[in-house]
């Protein structure tokens, strides 16, 4: 799978979300508006090790990936899997969308996904070994997941509550689970200051985005997309039979509830399918080891033939999960069927030609509009992309009022001439003074994105109708 990412990861160009994140990588902070600090922070370091390079930008991302794949591994044997149970607990993950993609791009989810899985095998290594001192590590993980993404608390709050539930109450009682959880709140702390200094804007933004997923119908297909997305559909069988394997261990049973737990309150609260991905890589390994000791009682040619259906399946399906999923070409047939049915590839096209034809207008300018001008970016990947990018093409800095854009504020003196991306004619023009078309955005594929769909129009514009204070206050956006 890593083999994969190394040699596909270059094909096309960064998303919108990674120029986010190196956007931020070159403002670090204690916080950020749509996320913890940890992943800009690793941007950062990449970026530094080995500059604005799409596979070495995501070469962290692969890397986590593969371990949370070798961890799946790892769990399958401590919860008394052989080879093959390890084997085929790896391979089920290994073959599903979500950990797929996050091998695709440098997203928090990424590492979010891992540290959810070092926990659970952290967890199981408790129970296993009923040594206590586990919860220090998994108060490590727990920090750098809460440094993360947030949504991690929901897989906290399945594991307290898997352990009040079962009988695995009394490590609760341990000075090692308070020194544990210590640990997390310690890590954590410069970013709840940095909330708390910033009215808790963080949490403002998720309250938005959620309204806007649940308005937009991205909260459906929850229950399916345990299957489709999430997992490969032919591991099905496997991760149900760990989740009833768990339930039937007196030893293991809080992990379960460490499942039930999150998925209730993501299918409750109305959240993404893809939240619960990284709950799945526990139950594929108890299921590849209670699997394995059940094929292991049949006569051997029924058990060949039940392992020859489960794996012609499982590598069926993730011959199409990876066609889909990775940017196996830079033309044909295989880079159209991705295109079509894979949006965030989609989000990945366009970009330098977008910035070349920003160039072409700022260039275009008169000398002494040119030396006064700035470009105002609505879109958090077009801030990005013009920060990032914009420097070869030598233009300005970008300017915005989208997520932690907004914290940094704007030039001063400001500009008196705007190139302005990412807004309709009619926002525009209720935006800025004397606004006229200047280009549009589009890519040489004709692939249909958000840049080329939702607003494809450039304007070049006078300063805003308001004072630039009044302005900033009014045209925050979170996005």
């Amino acid at each position: 799978m890593a083999l994969a990412h190394l040699l596909t990861n270059q094909r096309y160009g960064f998303h919108r979300d990674e120029l986010q994140f190196l956007s931020d990588a070159r403002h670090l902070d204690w916080g950020f508006v749509a996320y913890p600090p940890l992943t800009p922070f690793l941007e950062r370091i990449q970026l530094g090790l080995f500059g604005v390079s799409t596979e070495g930008l995501r070469l962290f991302s692969v890397i986590g990936q593969a371990f949370a794949v070798f961890v799946t591994g790892l769990m399958a044997r401590e919860l008394g899997g052989g080879r093959l149970a390890q084997v085929t607990a790896a391979l089920c993950v290994a073959l599903s969308p979500v950990p797929l993609f996050n091998g695709t791009e440098f997203q928090y989810t990424s590492f979010d996904f891992l540290w959810w899985v070092l926990i659970a095998y952290s967890v199981i290594r408790l129970l296993k070994s009923e040594n206590p001192k586990w919860w220090l590590a998994i108060g490590v993980l727990s920090g750098l997941g809460l440094m993360t993404k947030y949504a991690i608390v929901f897989f906290l709050a399945g594991l307290v509550g898997g352990f009040l539930l079962t009988p695995a109450r009394r490590y609760l009682a341990s000075w090692y689970f308070f020194g544990g959880s210590a640990i997390a709140l310690v890590i954590l702390l410069p970013n709840l200051l940095w909330l708390a200094h910033h009215d808790f804007i963080s949490y403002h933004f998720l309250q938005y985005i959620h309204a806007r997923d649940v308005g937009e119908g991205r909260a459906q297909g929850f229950l399916s997309g345990q299957f489709l997305i999430c997992t490969n559909a032919a591991s099905a069988p496997l991760w149900i039979g760990g989740v009833v394997a768990f339930f039937l261990s007196r030893r293991y049973r809080a992990l379960a509830w460490m499942y039930f737990i999150p998925l209730g309150l993501f299918f409750f609260g109305k959240g993404r399918n893809y939240y619960m991905a990284a709950a799945y890589p526990m139950l594929m390994a108890m299921g590849a080891a209670a699997g394995e000791r059940w094929a292991g009682s049949l006569k051997v040619g029924w058990r060949r033939a039940v392992e020859g259906v489960f794996f012609a399946a499982l590598v069926f399906c993730g011959v199409f999960i990876i066609a889909d999923v990775l940017p196996l070409a830079s033309g044909g047939p295989l880079m159209r069927f991705a295109l079509k049915n894979n949006g965030d590839l989609r989000e990945e096209i366009g970009w330098q030609e977008e910035l070349q034809t920003v160039a072409s207008i700022f260039d275009s300018l008169p000398p002494q509009q040119r030396a006064d001008a700035g470009i105002f970016a609505g879109n958090y990947g077009e801030a990005g992309a013009v920060e990032i990018l914009g420097p070869a093409y030598h233009l300005p800095p970008p300017i915005s009022t989208t997520n932690s854009a907004w914290l940094r504020g704007y030039p001063v003196p400001p500009p008196t001439t705007l190139i302005v991306l990412g807004y309709s004619q009619s926002v525009a023009d209720r935006a800025f003074t004397e606004c006229r078309l200047a280009g549009h955005v589009r890519n040489s594929l004709g692939v249909e994105n958000e840049e080329s769909r939702d607003h494809p129009d450039i304007f070049v514009c006078g300063p805003p109708r308001l004072p630039w204070a009044e302005f900033w206050k009014d045209y925050q956006r979170f996005g």
